[in-house]
């Protein structure tokens, strides 16, 4: 039996040796293999379908351009070490603006575009971001609004506007001066070029840091979970601030894949793209599978649509039997910001595989369960998943929580899962305190912060209550002070004015007498969910 003392203290420095020594490393940088991929397949189609008839383009005009970007950045004073964020839904601009960011050598900083002014501040401030890109507006947002309160980040020197209004003070996306000569820089292929926040379970968003190599070797690795096929047509509509999302943008550019982009997740127009461009594979929650499914006749609408990928969530034997039934395959996969792609079914899976597990771990990654002492336990037993592989990630912005995130080298997923007889993951729970909704993980910690600070609450929790169009909504568990009173509409108010994302708002409320508390004053919140919101 292994424990943690079996193995070496982490050393980051001996696990890239090792993963040079085995090939997975090598001394290429994203800009390197960007401006190679800018030969092979530039020809690829792209098409980015927004709320109107959308934009169809290529890997190469998309190349092209990131190149003239990333030379105006360049004169800019934008080199490597320095960060560069990008608050864009899956538009053109946002690929042309990773590709840009990417190719100069610096760090991209992706924001999730739903992200309010809070988060973007917090992001921008730790990130120490010289450049900030953002859209003058997407559907009801405005965002030119946020400009006044971010200049009083010392660090950010720029703000480019995609679009036609543009504020005092700013740049314009379409004014960029792109007469400088592009210069490939000088980076280091172990160097950080990506900085990605997760909620985690810190009331703070974590910074999580990729290197070249991570990031490269991500993305060799993931085509071979989907759409494999030399006809693959893919549909993406994961938001591209998140770490599936960059991947989604980079992958066709690096692979010469065909890709359809959704900027926001609409089930009507994802089924007429899927017919529209006879998309044969996409991926999602059961929430997106349920919702094409409801709508579309599969034996027309549908038709071309082979593999669907669910993103550690358990499809119902019903929901898979019904995807069946209209010629879909699905399969589960499991990763997290910091390990992008842990584990994942394969489209020729037998069924119960395929439908009960979150499949084999990816080449180059290693999975361990262990108990609360680090000891490996047997197969088939629960405990905490621990990885370690070529595509994880190097360490958090802020080091100090590096301590608690390894243990020997070995990632602590802060989920709970068994391996069977065959080597296939299934994740059985979790232990970090999140909510997921609709498949982004969201912190209870961050909610709890602005729920405290309501005056009508003296204490109060927020816990993940199950729903069947999200799978799971945030929950307010709150103790009144004396004498007041709380409805949940105006706790929503209060939420708004915040400055958090819609999405992180309580969509469900309870009053109670006191907090059910361990002997250390730890909130039990597993018994407010068995009591208030039972699966």
């Amino acid at each position: 039996m292994t424990t943690t003392s079996d193995m070496s203290t982490h050393d980051p420095s001996a696990l890239r040796a090792q993963w040079y020594r085995d090939g997975w490393y090598s001394r290429q940088t994203c800009a390197e293999a960007l401006t190679a991929a800018a030969t092979r397949h530039p020809d690829a189609p792209i098409v980015f379908a927004g709320s109107d008839d959308g934009r169809t383009t290529s890997v190469g005009d998309i190349l092209r351009d990131a190149v003239a970007v990333a030379a105006a950045l360049q004169g800019l004073g934008v080199g490597p070490g320095d960060a560069v964020a990008v608050q864009l839904p899956n538009r053109y601009e946002c690929a042309v603006a990773y590709a840009a960011t990417l190719l100069t050598g610096a760090i991209l900083v992706p924001v999730v575009h739903i992200y309010g002014p809070s988060e973007v501040e917090f992001i921008l401030e730790q990130s120490g971001a010289e450049v900030l890109v953002m859209p003058d507006r997407w559907r009801s947002t405005d965002y030119t609004e946020r400009i006044g309160r971010l200049r009083g980040i010392d660090t950010l020197e720029h703000v480019v506007i995609v679009g036609d209004d543009v504020p005092d003070g700013a740049l314009a996306w379409s004014a960029l001066d792109r007469d400088h000569d592009y210069v490939l820089p000088a980076a280091d292929a172990d160097d950080v070029c990506l900085l990605i926040y997760t909620s985690g379970t810190t009331s703070a968003p974590k910074g999580v840091q990729h290197s070249h190599n991570s990031l490269l070797t991500e993305q060799r690795t993931a085509p071979l979970i989907l759409g494999a096929g030399s006809d693959d047509v893919q549909l993406v509509s994961f938001p591209p601030g998140h770490v599936a999302g960059v991947g989604s943008v980079l992958r066709p550019l690096l692979h010469g894949r065909e890709v359809v982009y959704m900027d926001a997740w609409d089930p009507r127009r994802a089924v007429d793209l899927i017919e529209r461009y006879a998309v044969t594979s996409t991926s999602g929650t059961p929430f997106h599978l349920t919702g094409i499914l409801d709508l579309a006749a599969p034996d027309t609408e549908l038709a071309s649509l082979r593999e669907f990928m669910v993103g550690a969530a358990a499809v119902s034997r019903e929901l898979g039997e019904r995807a069946a039934a209209a010629g879909i395959t699905t399969f589960r996969c499991y990763g997290s910001t910091e390990h992008p792609t842990i584990s994942s079914g394969r489209f020729d899976d037998p069924p119960e595989a395929r439908l009960r597990t979150d499949g084999t771990p990816m080449p180059g990654v290693q999975i361990r369960i262990v108990d609360e002492h680090g000891c490996d336990v047997p197969t088939g037993s629960d405990g905490e998943v621990v990885t370690r592989g070529p595509d994880q990630f190097v360490g958090y912005r802020d080091a100090a929580l590096n301590v608690s995130a390894f243990t020997d080298g070995w990632l602590r997923t802060g989920d709970v899962g068994r391996l069977d007889a065959d080597g296939r993951l299934t994740i059985t729970d979790r232990i970090k305190d999140v909510i997921i909704r609709g498949g982004e993980t969201i912190s209870s910690g961050q909610i709890e912060d602005v729920l405290t600070a309501h005056p009508a609450v003296a204490d109060g929790v927020a816990v993940a209550a199950p729903d069947r169009r999200y799978g799971e909504v945030v929950a307010a568990v709150v103790v009144l002070a004396p004498g007041a009173e709380l409805g949940l509409e105006e706790l929503r108010q209060h939420f708004f004015a915040s400055g958090l994302a819609r999405q992180k708002t309580p969509e469900r409320l309870v009053v109670v007498d006191e907090l059910p508390r361990t002997a250390l004053g730890k909130v039990r919140k597993a018994d407010l969910r068995r009591e208030h919101f039972p699966a």
